[in-house]
């Protein structure tokens, strides 16, 4: 059986001391976790930060000072060694919740509750994270902000649950042969759909070998959620599927599983061209990447619910609409 007790508990100890900090505390809390060396990966318009200084300038700390008594509350916490060089990973899933006392990136606070989606992926070598991807839905956040920079959504967006059965915190190891079904299941799914990638559409029958029919997809902020394959089929994979062409797949940063669950994250995961009719967006020449997240969970012999983030600001950047400049313009003119 495998074992990630100490990482766990590494990851856990400092996400307790990283939540009862004040922001100008927080370097001193990362240079207590964290190797000089340290890499950090985020959505834009944070990216890749190399160091704890420029991590915590660019990403922590702002993020403290914005979101007032912000508590860390997870909804799914796994181990697991990363598939392509067997490195040890921790993965944590939730919200990030506060008082939203101060702008953030340029949308105005609203002095009220507001959470912040989040996956985070930390790799853990000789008792010191040296790696982080941290990805978190910005758009989902305006939102809630009611600051909306996109058109209407195909799904719907909300604070979303974490596993229906509520058994996503493995604290404890799972059995190891669990997530071994898991990463297989989740592989399996990859595969099938990888084999049409140069198609537009998808018949069903190829998403009801890995999926439930009763699945859930819980997308980003601008994208929604969707219940049930019929439904999502046609609230995000067809959309996604016909009006984005000449697709391409990076491959992942990391990937792995542990017990019913399985996550993901690429840098980039995908490149693709827009059509046109994406998020209700034109269609141009730019070909963009996308960096995503995907998080699974496994009932049985099949994929039962599906957490994504995909940074959308950053897909949107690359074809020439920054929709946190533009935010700010209008906002705070």
């Amino acid at each position: 059986m495998s074992n990630f007790q100490e990482e766990k508990k590494l990851v856990l100890k400092y996400f307790d001391e990283m939540e009862n900090a004040g922001y100008e505390d927080v370097k001193g809390v990362m240079e207590k976790y964290m190797t000089p060396e340290y890499n950090f990966k985020g959505v834009y318009p944070f990216r890749e930060q190399e160091g704890i200084e420029n991590a915590a300038e660019v990403f922590f700390i702002p993020l403290k000072k914005a979101l007032s008594s912000m508590q860390r509350r997870q909804d799914i916490f796994i181990g697991g060694f990363n598939e392509f060089d067997h490195s040890k990973w921790v993965m944590s899933m939730g919200h990030f919740m506060g008082l939203f006392d101060q702008d953030w990136l340029g949308i105005p606070h609203t002095r009220k509750m507001i959470s912040l989606r989040y996956a985070e992926f930390n790799c853990v070598e000789n008792g010191k994270i040296t790696k982080t991807g941290l990805f978190v839905d910005i758009i989902g956040f305006m939102q809630q902000a009611g600051v909306n920079p996109m058109p209407p959504q195909t799904g719907n967006y909300f604070v979303y649950p974490g596993p229906r059965n509520h058994n996503g915190l493995l604290f404890e190891d799972a059995p190891e042969e669990e997530g071994v079904k898991t990463l297989k299941l989740v592989n399996k799914m990859v595969d099938d759909l990888d084999k049409l990638n140069n198609t537009m559409g998808c018949p069903p029958e190829i998403l009801e070998k890995s999926w439930s029919k009763n699945m859930i997809w819980y997308g980003p902020g601008g994208i929604g959620a969707s219940y049930t394959i019929p439904r999502y089929q046609e609230q995000h994979q067809l959309p996604f599927r016909n009006r984005l062409t000449d697709k391409k797949f990076n491959g992942h940063v990391c990937r792995f599983a542990e017990g019913n669950f399985a996550c993901f994250f690429g840098w980039p995961n995908l490149t693709n061209r827009p059509l046109g009719g994406f998020l209700g967006m034109p269609g141009g020449q730019v070909k963009a990447d996308m960096q995503v997240v995907d998080v699974y969970c496994r009932e049985g012999d099949k994929l039962s619910e599906n957490w994504v983030l995909i940074d959308l600001p950053y897909w949107l950047k690359q074809q020439g609409l920054d929709i946190l400049e533009r935010t700010q313009q209008i906002y705070n003119a």
